[in-house]
């Protein structure tokens, strides 16, 4: 989204900094400036990072400034201590605004995580896009409102593509849609659906449907978490398509918890193990147990299968683990998903 010079001037922002002393649009007239709204749990901000992190660092002593704007989600992000993990997981050196009560995010009538405008050296609002993508035109721009500062800089060539699925040829498909588990927002499929703000059984055993999640077990149901709570098994199951899953994450009364990962009725295999994948022996000697260690308020990658189709997803989760929101990725580079396949061998 191009915006016509000189039109919209961007509003002043920000108490709490990160990463920077307090920073304001005026003191950075003459330089352009880059704005991310962003969220250290969302699936689609995690993956603009990368973009965003690289182009602070190829134009910060070429008149560009970054900042990204931290607007909350879900109450425990709103935490500066949990911004500052997630700012140290990701490797962000750029300054970053804490706007947990949405100040910032109101003032520019935002809309979408992420979504990234670019002002020019006047403060203008010269350009905008939501969600993920778009980096070369993003670029692009960056490129022209730094020409406007100094048309003789010398700056790079425009990055190619950081990952494989954002190179052409990549394929995208329309995967399952984000699926919250707080009864605010939240899609469960059980008889009777919620037991909103109160500890209760939960039983099902028929068959599932895509966008809705099923439970067996006691769980506590706010308007945000769907939380697994005293003694017995606790499992949480869902049909989705998709190539990985994701899912936000925490231990509000618990130190850690764990989480036992079952696609399909069996175990991950390696080859669609994340960072967050763990292996154990099965206790019945079977094939080895797949589980995620839950330590820290954050987004887990629950599994990769590098390639797009429709599967049956089962959580087994200890005691204490409360779950906030899934979401799935729907991206894949045929050929490196065939490279994937061939170099890791199953256990």
């Amino acid at each position: 989204m191009r915006v016509e010079k000189g039109k919209v001037r961007a509003p002043e922002i920000g108490r709490v900094w990160l990463n920077s002393t307090p920073l304001s649009f005026r003191q950075l007239r003459g330089r352009a400036v880059l704005v991310d709204f962003w969220d250290y749990t969302c699936v689609n901000c995690i993956r603009t990072l990368p973009y965003v992190q690289a182009w602070h660092e190829r134009y910060r002593d070429k008149s560009l400034t970054v900042i990204g704007v931290h607007t909350p989600e879900f109450t425990f992000a709103q935490y500066e201590s949990n911004v500052e993990r997630g700012i140290r997981e990701f490797g962000l050196t750029y300054p970053i605004v804490i706007d947990s009560n949405r100040e910032i995010w109101k003032a520019f009538a935002n809309r979408y995580w992420p979504t990234k405008y670019l002002l020019d050296k006047d403060g203008y609002l010269r350009f905008g896009h939501f969600g993920e993508g778009g980096y070369g035109e993003c670029e692009q721009v960056i490129h022209e409102l730094l020409r406007e500062i100094d048309p003789n800089a010398d700056l790079p060539a425009l990055m190619d593509p950081l990952r494989e699925e954002d190179h052409v040829g990549a394929v995208c498909y329309r995967a399952s849609g984000e699926l919250y588990l707080g009864h605010r927002r939240g899609r469960i499929g059980n008889e009777g659906g919620f037991k909103e703000d109160q500890i209760a059984d939960y039983v099902f055993g028929g068959e599932t449907e895509e966008n809705f999640f099923y439970a067996n077990g006691r769980w506590a149901s706010t308007a945000e978490y769907f939380e697994a709570v005293e003694t017995g098994p606790h499992t949480l199951r869902l049909k989705y398509e998709a190539s990985a899953v994701n899912l936000v994450m925490a231990c509000p009364h618990a130190t850690a918890a764990e989480v036992v990962v079952v696609q399909d009725g069996k175990p991950l295999a390696r080859k669609q193990a994340t960072r967050d994948t763990h292996f154990r022996p099965s206790a019945n000697g079977g094939e080895e147990e797949s589980y995620v260690a839950v330590d820290s308020a954050r987004m887990y990658f629950l599994l990769d299968n590098h390639e797009f189709g429709e599967h049956e997803l089962e959580l087994r989760c200890s005691a204490g683990v409360a779950a906030f929101a899934f979401t799935f990725t729907s991206c894949v580079d045929p050929v490196a998903s065939a490279l994937q396949a061939a170099s890791v061998p199953e256990p």
